[in-house]
């Protein structure tokens, strides 16, 4: 009889870590006997002969509504479905196992509000949005349906033990795979056209930086850094931002305009990876980072925040720096340390072995004995 497994994902955009951990996913469990389906608002992907798509998008007006919307229907659609093993990517309690990719909401909470001003801590607790998701929160880890939730990283599984006094042992850690063979040192055949189009230096040490809403994964603190780094140091922005201009006047206010250059949302991030020399990601809160691990995978030095889950891999393999988000001296000086060749080599070699065992194949494995454990 094959394994039937259900994902609840609200919003399926090809940016996202989560839809690209679910596109490694099916890629990885095609042919282990598992039928797969999606629920979701919205499915555009061609992968309809690998997934079952069930779409459910219920009337909403605010963010608010469409999570407590999306919540309310797909556990309905799936109320339908018996004998099916639910996994949710979404904070809701009608779920068998909870991918904890977003990590603790409460955590970063905590993270906006240390930098907030009154008006906006004020805000920020009053905002229904928040308030919301704080309860789905508590309402997911105290669901006696839920049986275990899977971890992206070490520091998250310690957020959600400390938190919600969840045992380790219902909180496994998968880290997400990363296919060496889409990304590898060998992207570097894309070094010198990514540059040319850019206006890039050929001498320049690029710092690449891959991530969406800047104020999260710490643009403008990378811009201060990069201020007290010396030339040729050079920062490449992938990702998009509601507000991309605040971020250029920053550059400019800073005396770095003319090296930084912000390439905005790429569909097909690889040859940027390929025109770098490091990695930085001075990220506010991030329970894994896809963009560190396809960095790492590259042969990347990386530096990046300790409220990164991917730093315990940095920190653990020396494949770079881990320090302070808000910490400018110390990021700047990360990045100053990695201008020297000699430096980037050997934290280069040990990026590569920092995901060596993180390939498609090996979280399949972990997934479908996660599953087959919890049919039994």
């Amino acid at each position: 009889m094959p394994m039937r497994l259900a994902i609840i994902r609200q919003r399926y955009t090809p940016y996202g870590g989560a839809e690209r951990f679910i596109e490694r996913a099916l890629a990885a469990l095609e042919g282990r006997g598992v039928e797969l389906t999606l629920v979701t608002r919205r499915w555009d992907s061609e992968e309809k002969a690998r997934v079952t798509p069930i779409v459910v998008d219920p009337p909403y007006i605010g963010r608010t509504m469409r999570a407590a919307t999306f919540a309310r229907a797909a556990c309905r659609a799936l109320a339908g479905l018996p004998g099916v093993l639910v996994q949710s990517h979404e904070r809701i309690d009608c779920c068998d196992i909870y991918r904890a990719g977003d990590g603790v909401h409460a955590v970063w909470v905590e993270e906006r509000l240390r930098d907030a001003s009154a008006l906006e801590r004020i805000a920020l607790h009053a905002s229904p949005y928040h308030r919301y998701m704080l309860a789905a929160e508590r309402r997911l880890y105290a669901s006696p349906r839920l049986k275990e939730v899977i971890c992206i990283s070490r520091m998250v599984q310690t957020e959600i033990h400390e938190r919600f006094g969840l045992p380790r042992e219902r909180l496994p850690v998968v880290y997400n795979a990363i296919d060496p063979a889409v990304f590898n040192p060998g992207l570097s055949e894309h070094r010198e056209e990514v540059r040319e189009r850019y206006g890039i230096a050929r001498e320049a040490c690029v710092f690449l930086l891959v991530g969406s809403e800047y104020s999260r994964k710490g643009v403008a603190r990378a811009l201060a850094a990069l201020a007290r780094t010396p030339a040729p140091a050079h920062l490449l922005v992938v990702g998009r931002d509601r507000r991309p201009a605040r971020y250029v006047a920053l550059a400019s206010t800073l005396g770095v305009a003319r090296r930084v250059t912000f390439a905005g949302a790429q569909a097909n991030p690889r040859p940027f990876y390929g025109a770098a020399d490091a990695f930085v990601l001075p990220t506010l809160y991030d329970a894994l980072s896809n963009a560190v691990l396809e960095a790492l995978a590259c042969g990347l030095p990386v530096v990046t925040s300790d409220r990164c889950g991917a730093g315990e891999l940095v920190r653990t393999h020396d494949a770079g720096i881990v320090c302070g988000a808000r910490d400018i001296d110390a990021l700047a000086a990360a990045m100053t340390s990695l201008l020297a060749g000699a430096v980037r080599a050997r934290a280069g070699g040990n990026a590569l072995a920092a995901v060596a065992d993180l390939t498609p194949a090996a979280m399949a494995a972990r997934l479908v004995a996660l599953y087959e454990r919890l049919l039994r």
